[in-house]
Parts: structure tokens; C-alpha cells; sequence
């Protein structure tokens, strides 16, 4: 092998801050990158795959689902994940974009909400320990899902493992 670009980057284990789906659009790679950072989210496990929460919500097949569901697990084995945060976006392409909608925007929120929430409940049922924060990406910013409080962990470890996660990032 030849070094063609260096770096110098933190070779030892770390505590995940989050572990984050997304779709891999690169029109909202960049919101999502400073929304994360605005979180207090240093450290993410990036799960970057077409459609974003789609995949668990409404999968096309069971491995594209089974294999989300994977690299939660590994955040979660691997990084101690306690929280996962779950995306979908406008005009996704996943989803038929926004045409899909007839150009309805209120139509395309709430069909996505209702995706978001889903693939929230399954993360849940799959790993009871951990907090779920369901979110929409819009060209003009991000919205939290409303009606998601049911996807917060109560579990004490994974409480306490998020606040020392959020000491450590101030």
C-alpha cells in the first residue's frame, strides 16, 4: 500500500454519542452533519443507506431491514449506543419523491411521520434500552416528530450512560 493522504485521527475505543440513520441524499448530508454537531453529537455511528429510516419502516426486503437492525446491534455491542436517532427527508427518491405526494408537502410530512414513528417502535421493541428520536429533514431545516415520547428509554443504565456521554461533550 501507498499513503496517499494523511491524518491523524484517535485510534483508541469511544463511547458513540448516537447512532444515526440517515439516507445517504447529499442534499442533506450537510444539515444533518450541523444538526448533529448542534446535538452535541461528536462521536455518531453514521448508518448511511438509501431512504434512511425507510429501511426499517417499510423495508423492500427483510435483509435491508435485517441488516439496519445489525449495525444497531454492533453500535450498541461495540460503542455502548443508548440513543439512535432515525431520518427521512423530503423528495426522497426512496419514497417516489415528492411527486409521489402530488406536490403536497402536508401529505409527504405526515406519510413520513408516520414512517418515522414506525421505524422508532421497532427499535424499540428490538432494543428496549435504548432512546429513539425520530426526525424529518425539509430543505429549510429539520422537525422533530411530535407524539414520540413513548420512544424514550426509561432505562436507568441507558440514562446514565447519556448523561456521562453528554458531561463528557461540554
Amino acid at each position: 500500500m501507498r499513503k496517499v493522504f494523511h491524518f491523524d485521527s484517535p485510534p483508541g475505543p469511544y463511547i458513540a454519542d448516537a447512532a444515526v440513520l440517515c439516507c445517504f441524499d447529499h442534499r442533506i448530508s450537510t444539515v444533518v452533519r450541523k444538526f448533529l454537531k448542534k446535538q452535541a453529537i461528536e462521536r455518531p455511528d453514521m448508518i448511511v443507506v438509501a431512504g434512511g429510516a425507510k429501511t426499517l419502516a417499510s423495508p423492500r426486503n427483510d435483509f435491508e431491514q435485517d441488516f439496519i437492525l445489525e449495525q444497531v446491534r454492533m453500535s450498541i455491542r461495540l460503542h455502548q449506543t443508548t440513543r439512535v436517532i432515525v431520518m427521512s427527508h423530503s423528495d426522497c427518491a426512496t419514497y417516489g419523491g415528492l411527486a409521489h405526494f402530488k406536490g403536497d408537502r402536508d401529505a409527504e410530512a405526515a406519510h413520513h411521520r408516520s414512517e418515522l414513528l414506525r421505524a422508532g417502535e421497532l427499535l424499540i421493541s428490538t432494543f428496549p434500552a435504548i432512546s429513539v428520536e425520530p426526525y424529518f429533514v425539509k430543505f429549510d431545516g429539520i422537525w422533530e416528530v411530535k407524539g414520540a415520547d413513548h420512544l424514550k428509554s426509561e432505562s436507568p443504565e441507558a440514562s446514565s450512560i447519556s448523561a456521562e456521554s453528554h458531561r463528557r461533550n461540554k
